[in-house]
């Protein structure tokens, strides 16, 4: 992840944490830098876009894709797994994820 998409994600998943509170970046076992705090903003995120947040919610749903394939989320929960039942901010993750795959090229 370049570096300020690395930041920009820092940034979003600050909003889950209380004032003066910030979240590590922790270093895996592959050698990769990741910013925790991810899923649960992107939890967040999820229940704003099923509220109607459209635009910022959205880019920051997408940023968080990446990361969230990095930590395995994905091979828990695979994107098709996603789009099951009503819920629009998990099918907005689904396509996004489809997006990452289809545009992968060894991250």
């Amino acid at each position: 992840m370049p570096a300020d998409d690395a930041a920009r994600l820092a940034e979003i998943n600050h909003k889950i944490v209380s004032e003066g509170e910030m979240l590590p970046s922790v270093l895996l076992k592959d050698g990769s830098r990741v910013q925790t705090g991810t899923v649960a903003a992107m939890l967040h995120n999820i229940g704003l876009y099923n509220a109607g947040e459209r635009g910022e919610v959205e880019r920051e749903l997408a940023l968080s894709i990446p990361t969230l394939f990095k930590v395995g989320l994905f091979e828990l929960f695979a994107p098709d797994d996603w789009i099951r039942g009503s819920n629009p901010g998990r099918r907005f993750v689904r396509e996004q994820a489809k997006v990452h795959l289809a545009n992968r090229t060894g991250d």
